[in-house]
């Protein structure tokens, strides 16, 4: 399957999932889903007039979901050491929604392994040679980690 396939599809169980929210009268997973597939149609547009190209693939789907939960947690973080517990569990109840349309997190045992495969696979030596690594672990595991921390992880292994 292409990348552009999936992100149609992706969209559509998006939009699925709209029309159940909005039928169950559930207000904050409906204004989840409509940020997401707003972000989306933002995201493509940005990519049509940059490259010319058809739009999001999946990997670029998967990175801005990943950014839209980010962006979530810092948002909660704050709200919670501010005292502000309501906004933060709504803030906890859109990364929930957003989660449920990401890849399957990998846990730390086998991001561990993706590392160390990455490092093998790419022939990485040295700290110069993180680039390299990183890009193959973007590829094949594109919004299934947390990048930072494969980053991380990479710079001990390699240092």
């Amino acid at each position: 399957m292409n990348g552009r396939f999936d992100e149609w599809i992706m969209r559509e169980r998006i939009q699925a999932a709209l029309k159940d929210a909005m039928l169950a009268k559930e207000p904050v997973r409906v204004g989840t889903l409509r940020l997401m597939l707003a972000a989306i149609k933002d995201r493509d547009i940005a990519l049509r007039s940059e490259d010319g190209s058809g739009g999001l693939d999946e990997a670029e789907l998967n990175a801005l979901l990943s950014k839209m939960v980010r962006q979530r947690e810092e948002t909660a973080r704050t709200y919670a050491e501010a005292g502000r517990l309501e906004l933060a569990e709504r803030e906890q109840a859109e990364i929930a929604v957003i989660r449920e349309f990401m890849p399957k997190q990998l846990t730390d045992n086998e991001v561990a392994e993706a590392v160390s495969k990455a490092i093998k696979a790419t022939g990485a030596q040295s700290i110069r040679d993180m680039g390299k690594v990183m890009g193959q672990l973007k590829t094949h595991y594109a919004g299934q980690m947390d990048l930072g921390d494969a980053c991380a992880r990479v710079k001990t292994a390699l240092g």
